[in-house]
């Protein structure tokens, strides 16, 4: 089963929107994969949460009142860079929201598809945080000479 598949990618994710349906819609999803999941309806909120608990993840919403997901990604990696975030928009492409302009590690567009991708992403960026630095250096390989 896929639950049983995204274990070892399992973390802790904290959701960020003020609409109550998609929050709700969103948590189901990846409470579904095995994942922990708190949510906050406003930027205020998920600052709070994020400030007293640790979370792997964070998917925000871009659109938001008092603070854009912008906004709040980079208010959020100031106190903890090492967390992965996911901006999500109804206008990705109308806006020209990338990785390289929100710092967001993921920019999903909101649509039929955003289930999918974002347990794609979720687990992509959940695995990539969890590997051991390790395996990159583990063989020989990695550290062969290249003529320095």
């Amino acid at each position: 089963m896929s639950v049983a598949s995204n274990r070892s990618a399992a973390g802790r994710i904290l959701i960020v929107d003020d609409n109550p349906l998609g929050c709700v819609a969103r948590q189901s999803v990846l409470a579904e994969q095995g994942h922990q999941v708190v949510v906050a309806r406003d930027p205020e909120d998920a600052i709070q949460k994020f400030s007293l608990s640790t979370f792997d993840l964070v998917v925000t919403d871009f659109k938001m009142p008092a603070m854009n997901g912008i906004e709040l990604i980079a208010r959020l990696r100031e106190t903890k860079p090492g967390v992965r975030f996911i901006l999500l928009s109804g206008f990705t492409d109308a806006l020209g929201l990338c990785e390289e302009n929100t710092g967001a590690d993921a920019v999903l567009q909101k649509s039929n598809n955003e289930v999918s991708q974002l347990i794609r992403s979720v687990n992509r960026l959940l695995g990539a945080a969890k590997k051991p630095p390790r395996s990159q250096g583990a063989g020989s390989k990695a550290k062969r000479r290249t003529g320095d």
